[in-house]
């Protein structure tokens, strides 16, 4: 159990944080939902009624769109595009899909490779692009269930003033789905942008998303 607690820390810390903070958030989300509620003069609701909530929901998935995106855009991005300096590229004689050798495909997999890797044809297509695949259905997964949530609140809303709910359509092409949508998107942009230059001349000791305290500036990915 120690060496499976070990072996896999990395994981398990970020989804105790990940579940810590889904549990805050729908505690707080909660209590400032009532609190608008008794603001408006219409009754609270309980923890489970929000939990089921388009409101909760949609604050949840709004988040996570985002983050799939980012991810999906990164790992698209790092095939082609490099930073020098940078850990989070690869070196700059390396961009693209890189030759089988390089990638242990076919007849270059070691004896230890996954099984696709060695497969050849339409097995191995597709695990060669797998993380980008995955990472590309849970965004458009978590972007779609963003904007049906959001609707249902933002058409709540609307009956709340009198005036005509929208469809999906209406809202997809609404202000209200855009800013929620872009106001995520900028910040990991700017997030993911700021972590490929700021690693070209800053050093976290031990970090595997850090150069060696001592590289010059100019190392780039594996030249390190």
């Amino acid at each position: 159990m120690r060496r499976s607690l070990r072996e896999n820390g990395l994981a398990l810390f970020f989804f105790a944080l990940f579940l810590g903070s889904l549990v805050g958030q729908a505690f707080t989300g909660h209590h400032d939902f009532n609190q608008d509620q008794l603001a408006h003069d219409s009754a609270p609701i309980s923890l489970w009624r929000y939990l089921t909530s388009s409101a909760y929901g949609v604050a949840v998935l709004e988040n996570w769109q985002s983050e799939y995106l980012q991810f999906t855009l990164y790992i698209m991005a790092t095939v082609w595009l490099l930073q020098r300096g940078s850990p989070e590229s690869k070196p700059l004689d390396q961009a693209g899909l890189q030759s089988e050798r390089r990638q242990r495909l076919g007849p270059h997999a070691d004896q230890d490779s996954p099984r696709w890797a060695r497969a050849g044809g339409l097995r191995t297509l597709l695990y060669s692009n797998s993380l980008l695949i995955v990472m590309g259905l849970l965004w458009v997964g978590s972007w779609a269930a963003q904007g049906i949530t959001g609707r249902v609140e933002y058409n709540a809303t609307q009956l709340e003033h009198d005036q005509t709910p929208v469809s999906l359509a209406e809202y997809l092409a609404s202000a209200d789905f855009w800013e929620r949508t872009l106001q995520n998107w900028q910040s990991e942009f700017l997030a993911i942008g700021s972590m490929a230059i700021l690693s070209v001349y800053l050093r976290q000791r031990g970090s595997p998303e850090s150069k060696p305290v001592g590289a010059p500036h100019t190392t780039t990915g594996a030249e390190r």
